[in-house]
């Protein structure tokens, strides 16, 4: 028997078919594990995912809904951003924390690492944190987010999960493994 982690697959020739700032998109000639010849198409991100749950003494969360272009939808998530090569995923956290609430943390922990978000379409890895020892001060949101910023019980954040009122998956993986780690 072969090892599973071998790729069953064979890559003929790959080529970049769209590329920005932000992600590139590749497609391969491939033969697939059953030995049909086809494509295969790869959205590469040039960022890794982070996500950033911020919690204070009392059990709050802070929560950002904004309009999300791709899904021509309006979204509640935790804070997330993206992590350029060179830049260490915790600074990423604060960053983001800092511009989309004015939040500043004293600490901030792994809550988990290394998840891919869409693994059959794309490369793309999260890092989500959990951020504690909490001060206010000026939020800067960049120029492409017009953010709502919404504090409420942690416990109340889970129940929209629950509900389906938060779908993203950085914030859904996350609020459920606060939920899960509390019981």
């Amino acid at each position: 028997m072969k090892n599973p982690e071998e790729s069953p697959w064979t890559t003929h020739r790959t080529r970049t078919t769209y590329d920005n700032p932000w992600i590139s998109v590749s497609e391969s000639d491939v033969t697939n594990p059953g030995g049909g010849e086809g494509i295969y198409g790869v959205v590469h991100f040039k960022t890794r995912a982070i996500g950033v749950v911020p919690l204070d003494e009392e059990g709050n969360t802070w929560l950002v809904g904004q309009y999300r272009y791709a899904l021509s939808n309006y979204e509640w998530e935790i804070i997330e951003g993206g992590c350029p090569q060179g830049e260490e995923p915790v600074e990423a956290a604060l960053r983001e924390l800092k511009e989309e609430t004015g939040l500043v943390a004293e600490r901030c922990e792994v809550l988990m690492d290394n998840l891919a978000l869409s693994n059959s379409v794309t490369d793309e890895r999260a890092t989500i944190f959990v951020a504690t020892g909490l001060t206010q001060a000026e939020a800067s949101p960049e120029e492409c987010e017009k953010l709502e910023v919404r504090k409420l019980p942690l416990v109340e954040a889970i129940e929209m999960v629950h509900k389906g009122i938060i779908t993203d998956s950085v914030s859904v993986i996350a609020l459920l493994k606060l939920d899960a780690d509390r019981k």
